[in-house]
């Protein structure tokens, strides 16, 4: 491992640790030219996605390979048909997603979402709802996101946006709009900037998919 990797490496241990809702003490770490590798286990889904979320903060990360597993105590496990009852009651309970346009599978704790929304943030406010649900291992997203507008109007939006965010240089950044479909190509500095430019084209009405092919440089 390169003297540079070391590096990068005891900065993800010490922001693992740092985060308060992560129990770093069954994840390993190993990095290689920037990609970041997590194994072990954790206690929850949501322990999970805190552990990914938390390395993608790190300056220097170039990609990450997440091979963490959930293991919950015996005593914790929760039947399917008890999963998907509290999956569909937390959905109801939220008054901004149309929980009767929503089907929810569970097989084995992992949640399978179907069915189509009007906006993206709906589609991250369900997955977000359920994936803390006890018992569950894992989500599957494939709820879709209904075109609302032009392709035109999609992208000349999503640049705009990117232009009025501080944390971006938008001159980096190439937008490409097919259907509902959105293409980020270029370059930026950070995996953080990298969130903010997807989050910026998801925040439009109308995207339905976003492929990002920026470079971190």
């Amino acid at each position: 491992m390169s003297e540079r990797d070391l590096g990068l490496r005891q900065d993800v241990l010490d922001e693992l640790e740092f985060e308060p809702s992560i129990d770093a003490a069954d994840i390993g770490v190993t990095v290689k030219d920037g990609v970041v590798t997590l194994i072990g286990h954790v206690r929850s889904y949501a322990e999970k996605i805190a552990a990914e979320r938390a390395v993608q903060r790190v300056k220097g990360v170039r990609a990450i390979a997440q091979e963490l597993e959930v293991r919950y105590p015996e005593r914790k496990k929760t039947a399917d048909d008890e999963i998907a009852k509290r999956a569909l009651a937390i959905i109801s309970w939220d008054t901004t997603i149309p929980d009767d346009v929503i089907q929810v599978k569970v097989q084995a704790g992992w949640i399978t979402l179907s069915g189509e929304v009007d906006w993206h943030f709906q589609k991250r406010a369900v997955e977000d709802a359920v994936r803390k649900l006890t018992g569950v291992v894992g989500v599957t997203n494939l709820l879709l996101v209904r075109p609302r507008i032009q392709a035109d109007d999609v992208k000349h939006r999503i640049e705009e946006a990117l232009k009025r965010n501080a944390a971006i240089e938008a001159g980096t950044i190439r937008v490409g709009v097919s259907g509902g479909k959105v293409t980020l190509a270029g370059q930026v500095h950070a995996w953080y900037e990298r969130g903010v430019a997807e989050r910026a084209a998801w925040a439009v009405p109308g995207v339905t998919a976003v492929e990002d092919h920026l470079v971190i440089r």
